[in-house]
């Protein structure tokens, strides 16, 4: 798992990065979109079932001595923390050792510890494995958001990082469905349904990691960690499969880049990047994770609890009312993510936050008021999450594109903890006390400080918010190792003119 043997240290110049931006969509692209994204439908599952098995997991016969609160609060809370402690963890690892090797790796541990869950006998076996279960969630956000945009041409970028984020919701609408089957007791015993749920997603875990072995490492990582051999053949084949469906031959690449290959980045250097050259970005990024992350970890957590505690909704018919929610998160992107193409980022980032902090504070108005049933409650959290779940998407789309390549996986995994930490730590915990008190009123103030930072986090992107929509990754951030244009004499070209003669492109 090392580059050791991969040679340092020379100057190359190449055009890969623009062979695979000038791609236009193909079949080979959706397969990368199904080996890598699907992982959030996992996310999703494992989210909204833990969401609606409290109640149940609450109630004698369940098999745990353990509350709901303890539920959405303890063990949501040690979800997230272990997500902010493995996106650090194997987000500095995706960058030294590859995208390739962490996703592999990263889903093994969710499967392994998801599986676990499902045997729990006491509350300590369930809130470690809850804690592992985050760790693996929160490697793949850093591995798998930096594949992706590196692997997808840049016209389609925008909003192919929404949907797959977005594909979390997917997950949701699954769990949702999955809790009302698993906590039927005329099928399943109180103490073996909500098991299953966990089993399952520990099956749709080990079928993705099998398609997931034919997704190719990033060939922006080879390049310039001496591996541009490689990276030249992978380019290649998937140049020809591209080109295999098309009548007519690809469009020439236009642009090069000359780089000096290197092994790693130190910490310093990744800081120095990050929070000197970049502070505005990084200020974008902590701020619109803070927003996202305390409304989803802190409210979404707790719905269930909501329905149960306010609407006396039944815990097992919760599931059909998230199911409908979730639905609306993932059309929010799925409709929007074009516009984040088109319309531009920086429109479309403070919009999207601002309306649904908007629509999240006169959903508070109207809960205080008792003008809100079971039905127009969710209603009006569809509204609320159609604009905020695009929005919260764009959070990753902007902390994976706006910092250089060899930064990419550990900043998309600091800004995703820090935020993550500060909204989806103590949110949960915050919340689960608000609701437990059947107060309406404590209930409207975890709302409306969600609101508020939703809000606070569009109007900071409507400034700071970088244009970033179908330009090249090198072109928004330039590569630490990118080497001056006086430098570049000598330089040795990465592609050989054989292997542009074979798929039909000579470069500029």
């Amino acid at each position: 798992m090392s580059t050791a043997q991969a040679e340092s240290g020379r100057t190359i110049t190449t055009d890969i990065p623009a062979r695979l931006d000038r791609l236009p969509w193909s079949r080979w692209h959706w397969t990368i979109v199904i080996g890598l994204g699907t992982v959030w439908i996992l996310d999703g599952l494992e989210v909204t079932t833990v969401g609606n098995i409290a109640p149940r997991l609450s109630e004698p016969g369940s098999g745990l001595p353990i509350s709901s609160g303890q539920v959405t609060g303890l063990a949501a809370a040690l979800y997230v923390a272990g997500a902010c402690i493995g996106a650090l963890f194997w987000g500095r690892l995706t960058d030294r050792w590859g995208r390739k090797k962490l996703f592999m790796i990263t889903l093994a541990v969710y499967l392994a510890a998801t599986a676990l869950t499902a045997f729990s006998f006491h509350t300590w076996w369930f809130f470690l494995f809850r804690f592992l279960t985050g760790f693996g969630i929160g490697g793949e956000y850093a591995a798998i958001n930096s594949a992706i945009d590196e692997l997808i041409p840049a016209q389609y970028r925008g909003r192919v990082d929404l949907m797959i984020n977005g594909s979390f919701w997917l997950g949701a609408v699954g769990g949702a469905l999955l809790s009302i089957v698993a906590l039927n007791t005329s099928i399943f015993p109180a103490d073996v349904g909500w098991r299953l749920t966990f089993a399952l997603g520990a099956v749709l875990a080990l079928v993705i990691l099998v398609v997931r072995r034919h997704v190719p490492e990033s060939p922006r990582w080879l390049l310039i960690h001496g591996r541009d051999d490689e990276a030249e053949r992978i380019v290649s084949s998937i140049e020809k499969k591209v080109e295999a469906g098309r009548d007519q031959p690809l469009p020439r690449p236009e642009g090069e880049i000359t780089i000096r290959q290197r092994r790693s980045v130190t910490f310093m250097e990744i800081g120095r990047t990050v929070f000197a050259k970049y502070r505005r970005r990084a200020t974008l990024g902590f701020v619109l994770f803070i927003g996202q992350a305390f409304l989803y970890n802190a409210i979404t957590f707790g719905f269930g609890a909501i329905l149960t505690q306010f609407f006396d909704v039944p815990s097992g018919n919760t599931g059909y009312y998230f199911a409908v929610i979730a639905v609306g998160n993932f059309m929010g992107p799925l409709l929007l993510g074009k516009l984040f193409d088109t319309v531009g980022r920086r429109v479309m980032i403070s919009s999207t936050y601002l309306l649904s902090g908007l629509l999240l504070f006169g959903t508070a108005w109207l809960f205080d008021r008792g003008s809100l049933s079971a039905t127009t409650m969710t209603a009006c959290w569809c509204a609320v999450l159609f604009f905020a779940s695009a929005g919260a998407s764009s959070a990753y789309l902007t902390v994976s594109e706006v910092f250089p390549m060899e930064t990419r996986a550990m900043s998309i995994a600091f800004f995703y903890a820090l935020g993550t930490a500060a909204g989806g730590i103590s949110g949960p915990l915050l919340f689960a006390k608000l609701t437990e008190t059947g107060v309406v009123g404590d209930t409207v103030l975890a709302f409306q400080i969600g609101a508020g930072l939703m809000c606070a986090a569009g109007l900071v992107a409507a400034f700071l918010a970088v244009n970033a929509e179908r330009r090249s990754l090198e072109d928004i951030a330039k590569p630490l190792s990118a080497v001056a244009k006086s430098a570049r004499e000598g330089a040795r070209p990465a592609t050989s003119p054989g292997a542009a003669e074979a798929t039909g492109t000579t470069g500029p």
